[in-house]
């Protein structure tokens, strides 16, 4: 029996891989799902940084024509990212359009050289507080800003102004024509994507994305709607290279932000993306690269920084992709619609691209997952409120360098963490138990506790809870009870 079960393993044929034949219609069919999700999303990302709507589209072409082609994933698909829109207008509002260019290709460039140096797994080496703190403040961020646009207003500039101006842009919404008229296609597209998925399963084939903005466009443009519409113009007008005279420290700093922030964001979507199908593993290292060779033609080409994005990556799981063609395919699709359909565009209104928006802040602030944590760490809790909080106060690079510098000093504190108990066992004896992390940052409340036993009793010192004795407390220790000792008193030491 042995024998024949050998020589049939020996003789089996390895399982053959699918080829293109079969995998070319389930690829061709996810690539038009994730075209039609992606377009919108590339031009209100574009919108809500501040740059020219075509700008976006370039972005989503470059990722998914040059990184799709690339290894590293499978099934993520990058473009510009919702996420990375607070960076983006900060930074043009800082240095000027005219920068964008050069600060992506800077951006670009450090990913290729951090890939290389085999550095992508670092980036998840993080605490998860700091990340959901990360996103929910990005998401705060994004929401308080497209508000505006979803209202019929002008956004202001400063974070507080946005505040104090909400009062303002509730009243003008509720009793103006474009104020009602922006809340009413905003509105519309808000229900028909959240509600799409109650939709028959038949229908939700479309994406949701695609039916609400189509559905708010179309009735925006029969009802004759007074709105703002997205403005359109000439693609390759919009593209220019990078000005290196333009070149400074402020320059250097912004494009290692965004080096730092789209990386990581990629390589956490790598990580969720994995989990959602059963093909090949994400190699982190190559993608980290593929990402910076996309955001370096990106900034040669004055377009937005990419990274992968969850949402097209789910998509492109959930339509049912079988190879990266299929994240290919959809950036071919998105650059025959710029060259073919370009006018279609400005039938989009604003709020409606606001809305979408909206929604992808309010899934970014992640609600759940924060309630999640407050309730079953308190301290990790601590750190989120703090990273997300500081983010919307300041900005993205002071938010989150706060979060990491706070779980930093909480690690310290937990590593560091040490439990000294003295119970008195009869007149004589004194027994002192230790627990958790004997490092030198609690050498002075251990020398003050042992200090302040009476020089008239015999002590047991129990060092058998304790995880950790640094070189700094054993030493403290042994001097300790050598001038015990030397009183003419009994020190017993207790390791096992």
């Amino acid at each position: 029996m042995t024998r024949t079960i050998d020589r049939l393993d020996r003789t089996a044929a390895p399982p053959a891989r699918p080829g293109w034949r079969r995998t070319l219609g389930p690829d061709l069919g996810a690539s038009l799902v994730v075209f039609l999700v992606a377009l919108p999303l590339c031009v209100g990302v574009a919108v809500a940084s501040g740059v020219p709507a075509e700008l976006g589209i370039v972005t989503g072409i470059v990722g998914g024509i040059v990184v799709g082609l690339l290894p590293g994933s499978t099934m993520q698909v990058s473009g510009p990212a919702a996420g990375l829109t607070v960076l983006v207008a900060d930074a043009v509002a800082k240095h000027g359009l005219a920068a964008l260019g050069l600060i992506v290709l800077g951006a670009g460039l450090l990913q290729i050289l951090l890939g290389a140096l085999r550095c992508g797994t670092l980036f998840r080496a993080i605490s998860p507080a700091v990340v959901q703190g990360m996103l929910a403040g990005i998401g705060l961020v994004l929401i308080l800003g497209q508000l505006y646009p979803l209202l019929g207003g002008r956004q202001p500039v400063g974070t507080w102004d946005k505040i104090a101006g909400l009062p303002g842009l509730l009243g003008s919404a509720l009793t103006t024509t474009p104020g009602l008229s922006a809340l009413a296609v905003g509105a519309l597209t808000l229900v028909v994507l959240t509600q799409w998925r109650r939709a028959p399963k038949r229908l939700r084939v479309v994406p949701g994305v695609l039916v609400g903005v189509v559905t708010s466009a179309v009735v925006a443009l029969l009802a004759g709607l007074d709105v703002q519409r997205i403005q359109v113009g000439d693609l390759l007008r919009e593209i220019q290279l990078p000005d290196f005279s333009l070149l400074d420290a402020g320059i250097l700093g912004s494009a290692l932000v965004f080096a730092l922030v789209s990386s990581a964001e990629s390589l956490f979507s790598a990580a969720a993306v994995d989990r959602m199908h059963s093909g090949p593993r994400t190699r982190y290292n190559p993608e980290l690269i593929a990402q910076g060779v996309g955001n370096t033609l990106c900034g040669l080409l004055g377009a937005l920084p990419m990274t992968a994005v969850i949402v097209r990556s789910a998509a492109n799981v959930q339509a049912g992709a079988r190879t990266r063609a299929a994240r290919v395919l959809h950036g071919v699709w998105l650059l025959l619609f710029v060259a073919l359909l370009p006018g279609l565009l400005a039938y989009l209104p604003t709020a409606v691209l606001a809305a979408l928006l909206v929604h992808a802040g309010w899934k970014l602030l992640g609600v759940r997952g924060v309630a999640a944590m407050l309730r079953a760490d308190r301290a990790e809790g601590a750190i989120l409120l703090l990273t997300a909080g500081l983010i919307l106060a300041t900005d993205l690079l002071t938010g989150t360098l706060a979060g990491l510098l706070a779980a930093v000093l909480k690690t310290a504190w937990d590593v560091s963490h040490l439990s000294v108990q003295v119970t008195p066992h009869g007149p004589e004896d004194e027994v002192v138990v230790l627990r958790g992390n004997a490092t030198f940052l609690r050498l002075p409340r251990l020398l003050a506790v042992l200090e302040g036993l009476p020089l008239t009793k015999h002590v047991r010192l129990d060092l058998r809870g304790l995880r950790h004795l640094d070189q700094a407390c054993e030493q403290a220790i042994e001097h300790w009870a050598a001038r015990h000792q030397a009183t003419g008193l009994d020190v017993e030491v207790v390791k096992e």
